[in-house]
């Protein structure tokens, strides 16, 4: 039965990215960030095909912990909300997994925890992400705090970068002269840089770092391409041209008829909507590939279809495989149409997606 909604996932593409990784931070370990089902790539896939190449694998939460652990892979998982829960402790404990720490209640938690080995610990500084965090100027209370838990082991200081993807480095650099003041002459590991931070500030690139979007293929700095960095896209989204209508000049196609054929115009039907992950707000404009061609989505994004204008691919059939991103189509360029970023497409797939992997040599 032909599958209607396709992502191929290229792990040659995987590994390659690590490579880059290791060309910009050659003396950092490398935490690469599985949260999120590895950006919708498939954590089965991406666990199994890096394990043993990462130092340690980044996850939200004790859950996608878990589910790493169930395949059997040994790369040990640093959990980047921490404990959710107290009743947590004991199985981060037995699975031998890391935690960060960003907030007193967790610490009150593991003061009297009964384990049979110390919980490896990184504590977390707001430098100016005002999210998760302690404040910087309280990490000589937290070194002594920690170090004296018996049942944790601090293993460093981490820190988030709120904007290093964009142009303007001043918020960056404020935010790594605060961690570095604040953790000057205390034991443990630095961990700083994201994709952004650790492509775009050589200070960032510490004892680890902590690539996210760049190990899947896209480019994580405002304005760039991966390609135009020798990132390779690791996702192809693909469906197919179910129908061709030839609509008059003047008539609308979609719904709330926002868009109108200014002239006689081939419109093409792909079976890809809201429903599988296509993000609704993509604007008509939004490219698609149809045969190799460039063409133009056009009218409302619906919950199984969209509609694209094939004036410029005219021998085009129903049929035909239509690419909505990766390949030659950058997932960059359709994030920017749709007025949101890789990140979101790539989480966005649903389960009516069909998942392919093709696997190293």
């Amino acid at each position: 039965m032909p599958e209607r909604v396709t992502a191929t996932v290229d792990l040659s593409a995987l590994r390659h990215n690590l490579q880059r990784v290791r060309q910009y931070a050659p003396t950092s370990r490398i935490m690469g960030a599985l949260k999120a089902d590895a950006y919708g790539h498939g954590t089965a896939a991406v666990a199994r095909t890096l394990d043993g190449e990462l130092d340690a694998y980044a996850v939200a939460c004790l859950e996608e912990a878990e589910a790493i652990r169930s395949l059997g892979c040994s790369t040990p998982c640093v959990l980047l909300e921490g404990l959710l829960h107290p009743s947590e402790v004991s199985t981060v404990a037995a699975r031998g997994d890391c935690l960060v720490l960003h907030a007193d209640w967790q610490l009150d938690c593991l003061q009297n925890a009964r384990v049979s080995q110390p919980i490896p610990v990184w504590v977390k500084l707001d430098t100016g992400m005002n999210r998760l965090g302690f404040c910087p100027e309280q990490a000589q209370r937290l070194a002594a705090a920690v170090q004296a838990i018996p049942s944790v082991r601090l293993l460093g200081w981490m820190t988030h970068l709120a904007n290093a993807d964009a142009a303007e480095p001043e918020s960056t650099l404020e935010q790594l002269t605060r961690f570095f003041a604040a953790v000057e002459g205390l034991p443990g590991q630095r961990t700083i840089a994201n994709s952004a931070g650790l492509m775009a500030y050589p200070q960032a690139r510490v004892d680890w770092v902590r690539p996210g979007i760049m190990l899947y293929g896209a480019s994580p700095l405002e304005g760039r391409l991966a390609r135009q960095d020798d990132l390779r896209p690791t996702m192809r989204v693909e469906s197919r041209l179910i129908a061709i209508r030839e609509v008059p000049a003047g008539q609308a196609v979609g719904y709330g008829s926002e868009w109108r054929c200014a002239e006689p115009t081939r419109v093409g039907v792909i079976a890809m909507g809201y429903g599988d992950g296509y993000p609704r707000h993509a604007r008509s404009g939004t490219p698609v590939l149809v045969q190799g061609q460039v063409v133009s989505l056009i009218g409302r994004v619906s919950m199984d279809m969209i509609t694209v204008d094939l004036r410029a691919c005219p021998q085009a059939q129903v049929g035909d495989a239509a690419t909505l991103w990766g390949g030659a189509l950058p997932v960059e360029t359709v994030a920017a149409h749709a007025g949101t970023i890789a990140y979101d497409l790539f989480c966005g797939l649903t389960n009516r997606v069909r998942y392919h992997y093709q696997h190293p040599d």
